[in-house]
């Protein structure tokens, strides 16, 4: 543990226990060793397609690429049985576009939010950009925590305005982002796991990244926040998801990202309403080994690209 860490984060490392880094990447190198075929691969293949938050969070995002990624999540490929994808997730001035395009769907409605990705903004602007957000239409909010905070050791103002956003989501589902990459270590992705999870309610999520910086989720860091949801489950009985996000492109990643929640957490937590992928490109590479493992050829890599339209 370095010694320039603030005083009160060294505290709560203690209390909820270091990790050990070593033991970690040991276990998820051996998720890549495991062998998925014929049925139990497309199982997994449909259920990752599943639990996709489809997401487009980019300046030039419009209505209209909005609708048609809409469009995709409720239907991916219909002649490959492929189901809906979790939600959508785009931007708070989007939500309405999305919100008309989903009329009638089951497909959910995310918004990022609280100054998404930097968080930095004052608080009362970031509760009103959840507000917005909810008014026009979002079921869930996707949140940023002030890394700056968590890093200099205000762990109270850290966990003061998460307590403000989940109370302003009220039946809404809230999806807390740390952004691992810039927690530098497993000890502090654990530490604010910690500090999370009790202010949130059963069915929300903790989440690994933005997609906005270099270093995004890995195999690695969902362990870490795997292994903290199982502990305070065993001690509360509250059951919080997991969302990796960013950096997850093929059908290969997400198989071994599932194998680790199965092993980790257990069937249970493998459904949408307990783990999702926040994703852009890997929905189409999903797709793809899907219908390779029903027509035995894979199709050309733009084909599910195109399948929505244009955008």
């Amino acid at each position: 543990m370095p010694a320039t860490l603030p005083t009160s984060l060294r505290q709560l490392i203690h209390e909820v226990g270091p990790v050990d880094a070593a033991g970690v990447d040991e276990r998820v190198a051996k998720y890549a060793t495991r062998s998925i075929k014929k049925e139990s691969k497309v199982f997994a293949l449909r259920l990752a397609i599943s639990m996709v938050d489809l997401t487009t969070l980019e300046g030039k995002d419009t209505p209209g690429k909005v609708a048609s990624l809409c469009r995709k999540a409720q239907h991916p490929a219909d002649e490959y049985d492929a189901p809906a994808t979790a939600a959508v997730c785009v931007y708070p001035a989007l939500v309405r576009a999305a919100r008309q395009a989903l009329q009638g769907s089951s497909v959910k409605i995310a918004s990022v939010a609280t100054a998404f990705p930097s968080g930095q903004a004052p608080l009362k602007t970031r509760l009103a950009e959840v507000r917005a957000a909810l008014s026009d239409g979002a079921d869930e909010i996707d949140m940023v925590i002030s890394r700056g905070a968590f890093l200099s050791g205000d762990l109270a103002r850290m966990q003061d305005e998460i307590r403000a956003v989940r109370e302003e989501c009220g039946d809404a589902t809230l999806k807390v982002i740390f952004e691992t990459s810039e927690l530098e270590t497993y000890d502090n992705i654990r530490a604010a796991s910690f500090l999370t999870m009790p202010l949130l309610r059963p069915g929300d999520f903790i989440k690994t990244s933005t997609g906005k910086t270099s270093a995004n989720a890995t195999l690695a860091n969902n362990q870490v926040m795997l292994e903290a949801i199982r502990d305070h489950y065993l001690a509360t009985g509250v059951e919080i998801a997991m969302k990796p996000a960013g950096g997850i492109r093929t059908a290969k990643q997400a198989i071994q990202f599932l194998i680790a929640v199965k092993e980790t957490l257990g069937d249970a937590w493998l459904r949408p309403e307990r783990y999702r992928f926040g994703a852009s490109a890997l929905l189409n590479d999903l797709l793809r080994q899907l219908a390779k493992e029903q027509t035995g050829r894979y199709q050309a890599s733009y084909r599910f690209s195109e399948s929505a339209g244009t955008y």
